[in-house]
């Protein structure tokens, strides 16, 4: 019961941080994907494997994108030693097949996923996107908070790594 009280509460606290930084971002405050999530502070891993796979720079271009975005507990979920295998260097290509694979092309909003059971990555693997009442899964991922704006798409905060197949 604690743990879901816990659950419910990071959710909130999550969604409401999210929901402030957008909300900066409507009133002149140009930010992309990477400011967006640097920023946040609940994606540390993610931005420091983004910078390692040099993908910062295509991340704050035009876009769109729609990026799926696991959170640094998303990461720790991981099997050990995996984050650290991934980040070097010899092991590039596997990350930038990990990270694209958590990107689409296009502005995905919540509510299109309604009409939508899957998007193809630009990694160029699908995800299988399902709802059940509130909750939406990407894969075996589920979305803890959707539509949060950037000047150059959206993201969507998900509890799990996605890992191609």
């Amino acid at each position: 019961m604690i743990k879901r009280i816990a659950s419910v509460f990071t959710l909130i606290i999550t969604t409401m941080t999210f929901s402030m930084l957008a909300q900066a971002g409507h009133h002149g405050m140009k930010k992309d994907i990477v400011d967006v999530a640097v920023e946040n502070g609940s994606f540390n891993t993610l931005v420091t494997a983004v910078k390692a796979a040099g993908l910062v720079d295509t991340l704050k271009g035009d876009g769109p994108f729609t990026v799926f975005a696991p959170t640094d507990e998303a990461f720790a979920k991981l099997p050990e030693g995996t984050v650290e295998m991934l980040l070097m260097p010899e092991n590039k290509d596997k990350l930038i097949a990990v990270l694209t694979y958590h990107v689409v092309a296009g502005k995905v909003m919540a509510a299109d996923v309604v009409n939508i059971d899957s998007a193809t990555t630009v990694q160029g693997g699908m995800l299988a996107i399902s709802t059940s009442g509130e909750s939406v899964m990407i894969n075996n991922a589920k979305v803890v908070a959707a539509d949060v704006k950037a000047s150059n798409g959206v993201i969507h905060v998900v509890d799990t790594v996605l890992l191609p197949k």
